[in-house]
């Protein structure tokens, strides 16, 4: 738990100052007994109303001094649990960022929202009651056992054997709690991933009308977590009433004795009753302790879960002195015998022994069956993964010296898989130069084809953009996250399968535009439809992870088996 020493250090001075004002609000608790015990014995058994008033103002004094305690400290409180856990949910969030895909396929996406919102929430609210009540708690647990014992040190003996009675209760409540709410928390992650599941994929299971099968994934996930749950709370419902059952008995245990030492004449009864009101305030801090517990519990696992992200170290790493200027010609790409395996090498890999340049000004078509290695191929360029084998160089220096960062500067991507945010068009566009110009926006969406569809909705390029894009369809979202790439102006642009869903004319159109616009950089465009790559300077045909041939069209066609199967596939029976 190292990362927690810096809230600590951070807000450490607030909450000692809470402390402060939480321990001046526990002894004037602890005095009104002692006070009462004075006017009881002294006051009213003597009927003296001077000491009766003059004491009960004195009370009174201490009531009030008591409650401006607490309510500093409940300011204060509230100041330093809130910025706590908003700074840890924002660093929890910055960590989550700056981990690489390695890293993050590690965890769940459900899990890591659980641990951004709800453990996170368990920490704070564990860190506001603990300048609350539970350092109250033991304050006056232990100063009413220091009281009780100076008012009556024959009685204190029935608080001699309660309180480690219910201290033995308390660490059992802890000791089998604990695995308990830890398989809470994980069964919420079952929930938020089924939840999650379906929100992404709600159009597919509309039109499978699988509504039935999702409906009883949830219904199973969604048990789980109750029963989790009502196991934990069961579990720790057994502690509180004996805990309650035990100070009774020891309160009952008070009353008979202490009536007997009326009776005898060696005990008085403002004693009795100020030794009355210390056994209640050790039993309600006994149940704040127990509480505490039980808090401090599903906190130590919300904490221990949260800890593990902070815990993961990203394995990629770089020169810590980068140079101004990369040195070779911008926009050259150099793969040199390329291995890769998403687990690190371990396993099967994913590409094998991958050659080959791309030169600035080239456009480099790759181009294989599904399963091929395409896609993984171009992520490993602004290394979203590493290398496992060989190595891949950008303006001549190899990407691993270089931070990820200023390597995706020179960039721009679109990926397989579109994704467009919540906003309008403009700032969507806008995600790839965030400083653009309208102009420049506009030319960007020309040249992507979205320019017209853009500009006849009323709101043109104000127009709000639905979750993940839902009020445009999936030519429209190719063509605006294209817009998105081209207005960063890269040198180096990657079109990773993004006219899928275009038709052949508009992608014709696209196709044309970024000739003229891609003049000077490199860019390399992976398709399935062979037609989008038979006019590039360079084709790349994969199979099976490895390069089964490259060069032109027209050389392919000769040369590469692979090739002339995916062109006879698509366009050669149309053809004859």
């Amino acid at each position: 738990m190292r990362f927690y020493l810096t809230y600590i250090k951070k807000y450490g001075v607030v909450a000692g100052i809470s402390m402060l004002f939480l321990a001046l609000e526990a002894v004037c608790d602890l005095l009104q007994p002692m006070i009462l015990s004075h006017i009881i014995d002294t006051g009213v058994a003597k009927r003296d109303m001077d000491y009766v008033l003059k004491t009960g103002g004195l009370m009174l004094l201490v009531t009030a001094l008591g409650a401006v305690a607490a309510s500093i400290r409940n300011v204060l409180a509230t100041y330093v649990s809130q910025n706590f856990g908003a700074q840890l949910r924002a660093d929890l969030f910055s960590k989550v960022q700056s981990l690489s895909f390695e890293n993050l396929n590690k965890f769940d996406r459900a899990s890591l929202v659980t641990r951004l919102t709800n453990d996170v929430n368990q920490v704070q609210m564990f860190v506001n009651g603990m300048m609350r009540i539970f350092v109250k708690a033991p304050l006056m647990c232990i100063g009413g056992l220091f009281m009780a014992t100076q008012l009556n040190a024959d009685l204190a003996v029935i608080l001699a054997i309660v309180v480690p009675i219910v201290g033995l209760f308390i660490f059992l409540n802890m000791k089998i709690g604990f695995p308990f709410f830890l398989k809470v928390q994980q069964a919420l992650d079952r929930v938020n991933g089924a939840m999650r599941e379906y929100l992404s994929g709600v159009r597919v299971v509309k039109a499978f009308n699988r509504f039935d099968f999702e409906r009883g994934k949830f219904t199973r996930a969604n048990e789980e977590l109750q029963s989790k749950s009502v196991s934990a709370t069961r579990v720790m419902s057994i502690f509180s009433p004996a805990i309650m059952l035990t100070m009774n008995l020891g309160i009952v245990a008070v009353l008979w004795l202490g009536g007997l030492g009326v009776e005898q004449g060696s005990i008085e009864v403002g004693h009795i009753i100020a030794f009355t009101n210390y056994m209640t305030q050790i039993l309600f801090s006994l149940m704040m302790i127990s509480l505490v517990f039980n808090m401090f519990v599903r906190a130590k696992a919300s904490a221990g879960r949260i800890g593990e992200v902070f815990a993961e170290e990203n394995q990629m790493s770089w020169k810590e002195e980068q140079p101004h200027e990369l040195p070779g010609k911008k926009g050259r790409i150099d793969f040199e015998q390329v291995s890769f395996s998403y687990d690190g090498g371990g396993g099967q890999p994913v590409l094998k022994q991958i050659s080959f340049t791309c030169l600035p000004g080239e456009t480099v078509g790759i181009i294989g069956s599904t399963g091929s290695g395409k896609s993984s191929l171009v992520s490993l360029i602004p290394r979203f993964y590493d290398v496992t084998g060989g190595t891949i160089r950008v303006d001549g220096m190899d990407i691993r010296d270089i931070e990820p960062k200023r390597l995706r500067e020179k960039m721009a991507i679109v990926p397989q898989k579109t994704m467009l945010f919540t906003g309008t068009v403009m700032e969507n566009i806008r995600w790839g130069k965030v400083e653009a110009t309208y102009e420049e926006v506009e030319q960007a969406a020309r040249m992507a084809q979205a320019d017209d569809f853009i500009s006849a909705t009323p709101e043109g390029y104000e127009t709000r953009v639905g979750q993940g894009g839902v009020n445009f369809s999936g030519g429209q979202k190719q063509r605006i996250s294209i817009a998105r790439a081209l207005v960063k102006k890269p040198e180096i642009l990657i079109l990773d399968d993004s006219t899928s869903a275009v038709d052949v004319a508009t992608e014709g159109k696209i196709k044309d535009a970024l000739r003229d616009y891609a003049a000077g950089l490199t860019c390399i465009l992976i398709a399935q439809r062979i037609t989008s790559v038979m006019d590039a300077d360079k084709i790349i045909v994969l199979d099976n992870g490895e390069v089964a041939g490259m060069g032109t069209h027209d050389a392919l066609m000769t040369s590469c088996q692979v090739y002339q199967e995916i062109f006879q596939s698509q366009i050669g029976r149309e053809v004859k």
